[in-house]
């Protein structure tokens, strides 16, 4: 079953997306195509509201008449992206690396199966991937909700085992999500640096009615993250920031579209530096959120 932890409290602060900037988001994301969106120009993104239709009041003002300024707590589902349903996928997890047997179990992962998952990288100082992506993942709900999508994480702590890869991708499906993330962060070689995003390739009675819908995903999630995250595109792999799988689960088993993003590499000091850093984690999360939400207002 999909669980989703609680989320903590809202502020300006922490609220990702303004209109105004979800507007200019969209704007980007249906003019822009850098590394070239297949299947032609994305569909242009319906008109968000104006202020008058909601936006952050002065604090305190809970009871704002039709027309003013919304208060900045409002309810989960009253915002441009009220209808939208979103899966967040921490990888890895807490407890994995003391259930070995559990989690190099094979599950189906396609035309083939693997392990049901793995631990994942750490930063030279021992920051954990698994704890990285759950702090990342809960900042990046947090704003999503805040603009009234509902969002489902496919763990709910990271002190757990699993769940495999199959159950993951699952959780997205039950859910019939808008689009799912899955985030993480690379443990690739010491001298390279950046982030790329994972999107999934054709798998013949797998993947074919997700592959353009994820690639419009991954387009959109690097483009803003590659503008407020500070971290470049990858320079050891993927493709200007992009990477095409047919051999990740997680990607293969899912029937909505998806894709990983490798926030960087935890092995590499300048972006481990980042990656640690929890005001870095919150203009980060802004980035992917705003990527997202470029995304679902699409249609």
């Amino acid at each position: 079953m999909p669980v989703s932890a609680p989320p903590g409290p809202r502020s300006r602060a922490t609220r990702a997306l303004s209109l105004a900037s979800l507007a200019l988001l969209l704007t980007a994301a249906c003019s822009a195509s850098p590394g070239g969106a297949s299947g032609g120009d994305p569909t242009a993104a319906p008109p968000l509201p104006g202020p008058q239709d909601g936006g952050d009041a002065p604090d305190g003002d809970r009871d704002a008449a039709p027309g003013d300024d919304a208060p900045d707590d409002g309810p989960v589902g009253e915002g441009p992206l009220g209808t939208r349903v979103v899966v967040i996928d921490p990888g890895h997890n807490g407890g994995n690396a003391s259930a070995p047997d559990e989690i190099n179990a094979l599950v189906p992962a396609g035309p083939a199966e693997k392990a049901c998952d793995t631990v994942g990288a750490e930063t030279g100082d021992g920051y954990p991937e698994h704890e990285f992506n759950w702090e990342l993942s809960l900042l990046v709900k947090e704003r999503l909700e805040a603009d009234g999508a509902t969002v489902l994480l496919t763990r709910e702590d990271d002190e757990g085992v699993g769940p495999c890869i199959d159950e993951r991708a699952g959780i997205g499906n039950e859910a019939e999500a808008d689009a799912a993330l899955s985030i993480h962060a690379d443990g690739g070689p010491e001298s390279g640096r950046g982030f790329h995003v994972i999107m999934p390739g054709e798998v013949d009675g797998f993947t074919e009615e997700i592959v353009e819908p994820s690639r419009l995903l991954a387009e959109d999630v690097r483009r803003a993250y590659l503008e407020g995250s500070d971290i470049p595109y990858a320079d050891y792999l993927a493709d200007e920031g992009l990477d095409e799988r047919t051999d990740l689960g997680g990607l293969n088993m899912s029937t909505v579209p998806k894709v990983f993003l490798e926030a960087g590499n935890m092995r590499n000091p300048e972006d481990a530096e980042l990656l640690s850093d929890p005001a870095w984690r919150e203009r980060a999360a802004d980035s992917i959120a705003q990527g997202m939400a470029a995304y679902l207002m699409r249609s």
